[in-house]
């Protein structure tokens, strides 16, 4: 990269922001264009082949593609968004990345300076309005404060427990030459590491249980993190379960790995959440989807004995409070737990545990012609290692999270906060990033609909991911839980869709209508073989509303 265009002394706020930002790595920007930020496009232009600008047809689509690089790079994914209208569309973006604790900088055109307070044309207070959806929210309004702005964005967005930054930026500020020095580039935030007391005591709560359980889940994991991770695992004999779409942490076909603390629970995990005498939770807030509705531990007292690592301080004692509370980066954490020494005596307690799971994995018997635990079973088995596996939200992902097998981190791209419309622009950007490996995404009828315009930008930018559209004709989750509190009174959840496999066709891409299980898998390599995007679509009876909750005809 370089920033040689942008080497006067006096130069537009729009040329200072995109030096800033190739300065700290940046290569690829999502956005959707604005009037209001047109001199920092201009110095993207200028910037040449430095970035990779990824035009988007909807700005939810651009803030979730800069949410999931964030969520692939460790390093903020950076989003260019116009005033009002559009930084109001990204701001489901912003909120999965703070719910999801990933690394990410929204850039907000806004009204010139002097316009500001009086009801401009599309303006808005965004210091006001995202002041609790971001971890910071701000207006630069003189140019000569960006390098000192953006550095403090990038403290914000990866210090502590990562998360979003949204800066508004005047449309006259980023025209306006000002005199700049020299670049400076601040490092990366300081890591925290366990203290030699943590540690001590660590091992004392370890050799005191019986039926320990290891909770794994957060953001700002590494691969040598997770090596460190497992070799403390499998010296210690500990079962782990996976915070709710975090799945990739741990090599799922491990025999320490005992499932996901998530949605559609495996009862027979839960029960050990409450039979175990010490939770060790690593990564994760322990939030409401993770402890199901708070009712896995009590609070504030657990039940267990707690450990709580995590590496943001005001996290620990939120709402439970630990015996141990570690204040510390998750890496560097495991780094210092895989040396331990330990005496196990759980291997019944962890074996039994994963027999649990491996029970739980068998399908159950389907209403239709179409058993989405075998189809998804057989993507576990037929997909490399390496493949990214993207969803958004709704019942069909319970299928993915319970029969597929994640072996990698950075293979499952999903957002904990729940959010539809998100796996389509998850995996678009994870084929910019990894062009080189398979890239799958799965989306209801419901939650395709809400993103379906980035075929779009699949189109342009030649990115071949494999769009798997489960279509049930309604709001699944909804209707599931109409269905248990009002049962019989369908109102709202049903849905009126497209052919989507000829949607996908009149935008240039192959699509495919499964409605037999036994027709899948074909449809599925075509649609590899042929090394471009593709759509297929499964047709699912609205009966088929769960793996465990069936609808009678």
């Amino acid at each position: 990269m370089t920033t040689q265009a942008f080497s006067g002394s006096r130069l537009t706020g729009g040329q200072i922001l995109i030096r800033e930002l190739i300065a700290r790595g940046v290569d690829t920007v999502f956005c959707v264009p604005g009037e209001s930020y047109l001199a920092a496009l201009d110095a993207i232009y200028e910037a040449g082949e430095a970035i990779k600008l990824v035009v988007c047809r909807h700005e939810a689509g651009a803030a979730n593609m800069a949410e999931a690089w964030g969520k692939l790079t460790g390093k903020p994914g950076i989003c260019f968004v116009t005033r009002g209208p559009g930084a109001c569309h990204a701001s489901i973006g912003i909120h999965t990345a703070k719910h999801d604790s990933t690394p990410m900088i929204l850039f907000v055109g806004q009204v010139p300076r002097d316009q500001i307070g009086r009801g401009a044309f599309q303006e808005v207070d965004y210091p006001a309005t995202f002041g609790d959806l971001a971890k910071w929210a701000t207006q630069i309004d003189d140019g000569t404060r960006i390098p000192e702005i953006v550095g403090r964005a990038y403290a914000v967005a990866l210090g502590g427990r990562p998360g979003p930054v949204v800066i508004a930026l005047p449309e006259d500020m980023l025209s306006e030459q000002v005199q700049v020095g020299a670049q400076q580039v601040q490092p990366r935030p300081s890591r925290p590491a366990p203290d030699d007391a943590s540690v001590k005591r660590l091992i004392e709560l370890l050799n005191s249980a019986e039926r320990p359980l290891l909770v794994l889940g957060g953001s700002g994991w590494t691969d040598e993190g997770l090596a460190d991770l497992t070799r403390f695992v499998e010296a210690s004999g500990l079962p782990v379960t996976c915070g709710f779409r975090r799945q990739d942490l741990f090599d799922n076909r491990h025999p320490n790995y005992v499932g996901e603390s998530a949605l559609g629970i495996n009862p027979k995990l839960k029960a050990r959440w409450r039979e175990a005498d010490l939770i060790v939770a690593v990564g994760t807030r322990l939030g409401e989807i993770v402890t199901d509705g708070y009712t896995n531990l009590d609070a504030p007292s657990p039940g267990p004995k707690l450990v709580h690592v995590y590496p943001d301080a005001s996290e620990l004692g939120r709402v439970y409070q630990p015996a141990l509370a570690i204040t510390a980066d998750v890496n560097a954490f495991a780094k210092a737990a895989a040396g331990l020494s330990l005496a196990p005596k759980w291997d019944d307690w962890r074996q039994s545990a994963r027999a649990d799971y491996e029970a739980w994995q068998q399908p159950p018997a389907s209403v239709g012609p179409v058993d989405m635990a075998k189809i998804v079973g057989w993507l576990a088995d037929t997909l490399p290692d390496e493949a990214i596996v993207t969803n958004g939200a709704g019942n069909y992902a319970i299928w993915l999270h319970r029969f597929f097998r994640y072996k990698r981190r950075g293979t499952q791209l999903a957002p904990t906060s729940g959010a539809m419309g998100y796996g389509l622009p998850a995996a678009i950007a994870a084929g910019i990033r990894h062009p080189d490996r398979p890239v799958v995404c799965f989306a209801g009828d419901g939650c395709f609909m809400m993103a379906s315009t980035e075929l779009a930008t699949i189109v342009r930018h030649r990115v071949p991911v494999i769009v798997v559209v489960v279509n049930n004709g309604a709001y699944g989750t909804i209707r599931m839980h109409q269905e248990r509190r009002y049962p019989g009174h369908v109102v709202g959840t049903e849905l009126v869709n497209p052919d989507f496999a000829a949607l996908a066709q009149s935008y240039g891409i192959a699509g495919w209508r499964v409605e037999k299980t036994e027709d899948f898998a074909s449809a599925f390599e075509a649609a590899r073989a042929s090394g471009e995007a593709a759509l297929i679509e499964i047709v699912l009876p609205t009966a088929e509303l769960s793996p465990t909750m069936k609808l009678k005809s």
